[in-house]
């Protein structure tokens, strides 16, 4: 698991395996959102049993499976809705990190410019050009 911290109390990483759970608990994340659908490419550990380890050690856990290659509206609006009530720091996860980072570019409630949310996103690894005709 890579940890990229994109603001001071958001960071994204790729997909969450067994071995990283304990790293992940003692993080110091209070909330982690999964938007990887269970059932997409390879096999990979799931939504429930990530949700088991979490919930266990106190930490604030919820599943928005979003399709990375055609992020709606909705799904924007449903991972902001998230983001805006869960506690933070807060930390999403899905294949490689790049729709978690593109769902919070995508936040229409953000104040930054296109520019500076796509040199976030850099400057963590990920490259989300292919949005900014979308950023506004």
């Amino acid at each position: 698991m890579i940890i990229r911290t994109l603001t001071h109390d958001f960071s994204v990483a790729d997909q969450i395996t067994q071995d990283d759970l304990p790293t992940l608990i003692s993080s110091g994340f209070k909330s982690v959102i999964c938007n990887r659908p269970d059932a997409e490419g390879e096999a990979h550990l799931g939504q429930i049993e990530v949700e088991a380890a979490l919930t266990e050690a106190g930490i604030e856990f919820r599943y928005l499976p979003v399709n990375g290659a055609a992020i709606t509206e909705l799904d924007v609006a449903e991972q902001a809705a998230l983001v805006n009530e869960l506690p933070k720091p807060l930390l999403a996860y899905c294949r490689t990190g790049t729709r978690c980072t593109k769902l919070w570019a995508l936040d229409p409630a953000r104040t930054d410019s296109a520019d500076q949310r796509i040199a976030s996103a850099a400057a963590a690894g990920i490259n989300i050009e292919d949005l900014r005709g979308r950023l506004g």
